[in-house]
């Protein structure tokens, strides 16, 4: 079964460096783990939304995806996290295509 991990951020502090940075240089590094089938990256739009951005990681199943975020690579991407956005911001989901 397909699987997603989904990382909601909220406003960041300031959108232009934010923005760079995750486009520039997370995104290329998350593009890198293995088995990642797809990526999906949503702005959200309106008064009083609570999120900023959603990036949604697609993966064949929850072994795949497991095997990514403990792979060198996912080691990397968790690692770059702090580079860009502080755990206030953001909060990590996964779930199951149905």
């Amino acid at each position: 079964m397909a699987v997603t991990m989904m990382v909601f951020y909220k406003e960041p502090p300031d959108r232009e460096k934010f923005d760079k940075y995750y486009n520039e240089v997370h995104m290329p590094l998350v593009h890198k783990l293995p088995g990642l089938r797809n990526v999906e990256m949503s702005r959200f739009t309106g008064k009083d939304v609570p999120y900023y951005l959603l990036t949604t990681l697609y993966f064949a199943d929850k072994e795949a995806r497991k095997a990514a975020l403990a792979s060198p690579e996912g080691k990397v991407v968790t690692d770059d996290v702090v580079n860009f956005a502080s755990p206030e911001i953001m909060t990590v989901s996964f779930a199951d295509i149905i």
